[in-house]
């Protein structure tokens, strides 16, 4: 059998009400939202890792999220995986007319385009179709390019530096007032955390791909304070800050060393 039909197939078989997994059976289209965020997230860890074999596995659980939801909404009716594929083709054909349409050679405008899209659903405004659901660092970015894209944005780097410095006094300034307010400060730290995706995305940085890679680095190098604290008999719950932050700098040099080390290899 065709694998795609195969893999139709066996989903169907798995929903079935009679027959099926009792797991399956029962899912729906809100139960299914967080292993549809996991399983994209595993698929961009195995393209971090360069591990293609784990991406081939990875990429297939993210499809058949996609072919569950065809399922769920082929019960009800509402379509089904081949209009999935139809609607995407359209798409696609419809944004990219100087491959596809022999009579015009010019490439499209891309923001003229969406926002016929727009119009055509009667969109209100330019940030209505942007998901709640997404990452906030995401949708920051998501926002700032579709306000840039009007023309509501810096065409300079310093002013974008500075609004980040802007922002983080304001923090400093909630934190030193004698009576915090804690709402305040987490408002402030909202506009640090915004001016900061602004900067990144000026600097052509996905801030979302950014910070999971700093979580990673951090990850890597408390490990590492983990073995050097166990290798001197000291655990975390009996050293010092000062005993973990020199196992820390000490990390941070060997890091240092192996990669100017690699640099000459």
């Amino acid at each position: 059998m065709n694998p795609l039909k195969r893999l139709l197939a066996i989903t169907k078989q798995l929903r079935d009400p009679i027959n099926g997994c009792e797991w399956d059976r029962i899912q729906t289209f809100d139960s299914l939202k967080s292993y549809t965020l996991e399983e994209t997230y595993e698929v961009l860890d195995a393209i971090d890792k360069q591990d293609m074999n784990e991406l081939k596995k990875e990429l297939g659980d993210l499809l058949f999220q996609i072919v569950f939801y065809a399922d769920l909404a082929s019960e009800q009716g509402q379509f089904d995986f081949e209009d999935i594929c139809q609607a995407v083709a359209d798409k696609l054909v419809y944004r990219h007319p100087h491959i596809f349409d022999d009579k015009t050679t010019e490439k499209p405008n891309w923001e003229q385009l969406k926002q016929k899209e727009r119009d055509e659903r009667a969109q209100y405004s330019l940030l209505d179709d942007i998901p709640n659901a997404i990452p906030a660092l995401m949708k920051a970015e998501k926002i700032q390019k579709r306000c840039a894209s009007v023309g509501f944005d810096w065409q300079e780097l310093t002013p974008v530096l500075d609004k980040v410095k802007e922002e983080l006094d304001e923090v400093e300034y909630e934190l030193n007032k004698t009576v915090q307010d804690q709402s305040k400060i987490e408002e402030e730290l909202g506009d640090l955390f915004f001016a900061t995706v602004n900067l990144a995305r000026h600097l052509k940085v996905k801030s979302e791909l950014c910070l999971q890679r700093a979580n990673n680095k951090f990850e890597r190098r408390f490990k590492q304070v983990e073995v050097i604290l166990k290798q001197n008999n000291r655990c975390l719950t009996d050293a010092t800050l000062e005993e973990m932050e020199a196992a820390w700098q000490l990390v941070k040099q060997l890091e240092i060393s192996t990669s100017e080390v690699n640099k000459y290899d």
